[in-house]
């Protein structure tokens, strides 16, 4: 690149306090930063209004609500909320097109139309990266290389498993579940759309599934891919809503199976209402996961691992590393380059290229976020923010990371769902698991050292069920995903994931 091409892609800014005569002033070095660099929103199709996808067609609701762009605070589209009789005519949809063509599709066509699902949606690739970022939130570069493109990757990964059934259970009588009815989460809902009707198509199932109420969008694009791809009618059905909607799909006595991703109360009770019932259930929820990081860590790998574990998508992750266990050797050095890291990231704009820390995904969310943050000042925890300034206007909240915290803080114990770590210490191996296993959630964890045998020790000890070594947010069609304890149980991706959409 040259010279001139740098300073087109660069800007300086002035120092604070404006003088450019002063002899101190003219010793400072410059101050550069990224010139903006947005993604193109004009060659986006979002239609003002969304219906609901039932039997393969666009049918009208009662009531419409808003989705909100969180960073702009403006109004996007409005979505269908269903009621119970919608919900009931999702269902009877799902039953029909379960007993007179998806059960009876050959396996090797079921894999055809999920192929060709995936294909559609990566043509359209970049329109669902920034609809997803626009309706969620999240950085674009984040919606452009993970969402998406794992998103296509269990479509594709479960294509190839539809006709190979047989091979995945070997020795064993299965046949499809029938009706299942899915609820998925705001942080991801693209990917949990896959990670859910992937398999169960995959299956031989049908489905109906509910977005979360602030991130309609990208699902009814999906719906718009489906209806392309010629998937026969009511094999899909797409609804969107509030928790009574959600509710109406947990207690239908149509539906055989329920599959939910989002909060640990909320598990509870679809626990609760299926007791008694013979539906098959698989529940992800929250987590408050471990990253423990030993001395003989790499450690400029390490803090590139715990940015990612719990500022990636503003830390609406549940698998985020949100606890992180320093050993006390190296804790100054840590906290230190952690500091240096955090004046690094870039927070505004999500559209922006350049932003690393996009919106709070709701005014709900923010102002949970900032309670909880609160009670770790009040409970005499020390905070670390980087100096950066918020846009005025979107829900936007600082990275942020506490020092001095105890176990016994909130901080440390709930699920912010938000950019902010606990830092705590420890001594040795053994103290590390007692503390990581210190919390009502198993999810996932993450181990930071240089020896082998250290990391199968820790991995065998650790009660969560996602362990990453050495790196921290990595997933794969073929690797299960779930949790124990108060996180859940059931497993998505990988043949486990097919299993849960399975009779034996």
């Amino acid at each position: 690149m040259t010279f001139r091409e740098k300073s087109a892609a660069l800007h300086s800014v002035r120092s604070a306090n404006g003088s450019t005569g002063s002899s101190s002033a003219a010793s400072k070095k410059p101050v550069w930063e990224y010139a903006p660099s947005p993604e193109a929103k004009d060659h986006i199709e979002i239609k003002p209004q969304y219906d609901l996808f039932i039997n393969g067609k666009w049918q009208k609701a009662k009531k419409y609500f808003a989705t909100v762009n969180p960073a702009t605070e403006e109004k996007i589209s409005e979505a269908a909320l269903a009621s119970k009789d919608d919900v009931n005519r999702a269902v009877l949809s799902a039953e029909r097109a379960y007993n007179k063509v998806w059960s009876k599709t050959p396996p090797k066509e079921r894999a055809k139309y999920i192929f060709r699902i995936a294909r559609i949606m990566q043509e359209k690739a970049r329109e669902f990266a920034v609809i997803e970022t626009m309706d969620g939130g999240k950085p674009i570069k984040e919606s452009k290389s993970v969402d998406v493109p794992l998103a296509l990757a269990h479509f594709f990964y479960y294509a190839g498993w539809a006709d190979k059934l047989k091979y995945a259970f070997p020795n064993s009588a299965f046949s499809p579940v029938g009706v299942v009815g899915q609820i998925i989460p705001w942080n991801f809902p693209l990917l949990m759309a896959a990670w859910k009707i992937a398999p169960a198509l995959a299956c031989g199932n049908t489905v109906v599934i509910k977005s979360a109420e602030t991130t309609p969008l990208t699902l009814y694009k999906l719906a718009e891919v489906i209806q392309e791809a010629g998937l026969p009618e009511g094999v899909v059905n797409i609804i969107s809503g509030a928790g009574e909607t959600g509710a109406a799909i947990v207690n239908h006595p149509k539906i055989q199976k329920i599959a939910f991703t989002g909060s640990t109360e909320v598990g509870k009770l679809i626990m609760r209402s299926v007791a008694g019932t013979d539906k098959k259930l698989t529940l992800e929820l929250g987590g408050k996961a471990a990253n423990i990081i030993f001395e003989d860590a790499p450690i400029d790998q390490a803090v590139e691992g715990i940015v990612n574990g719990i500022y990636f998508n503003q830390g609406h992750v549940c698998c985020a590393g949100s606890r992180l266990f320093v050993q006390e050797s190296v804790k100054n050095l840590v906290v230190k380059k952690l500091k240096h890291r955090l004046r690094s990231l870039r927070v505004g704009d999500p559209l922006d290229k350049n932003t690393d820390v996009g919106a709070i995904n709701s005014k709900m969310q923010l102002n949970k976020i900032t309670e909880l943050v609160n009670s770790g000042i009040e409970e005499g925890c020390s905070i670390y923010q980087p100096e950066c300034e918020l846009p005025k206007r979107g829900y936007f909240f600082k990275p942020t990371f506490f020092t001095n915290v105890a176990q016994s803080n909130r901080i440390a114990q709930e699920e912010i769902f938000g950019p902010v770590l606990s830092v705590l210490t420890f001594r040795t191996p053994r103290e590390a698991i007692e503390k990581a296993n210190n919390t009502q959630y198993g999810l996932s964890a993450g181990i930071w050292t240089d020896k082998g045998s250290k990391i199968f020790k820790m991995v065998g000890a650790i009660k969560a069920g996602v362990v990453w070594s050495n790196t921290y947010n990595k997933f794969n069609p073929a690797s299960p995903f779930g949790g124990y304890k108060e996180s859940g149980f059931g497993r998505e991706g990988g043949l486990q994931g097919l299993k849960e959409y399975l009779k034996f």
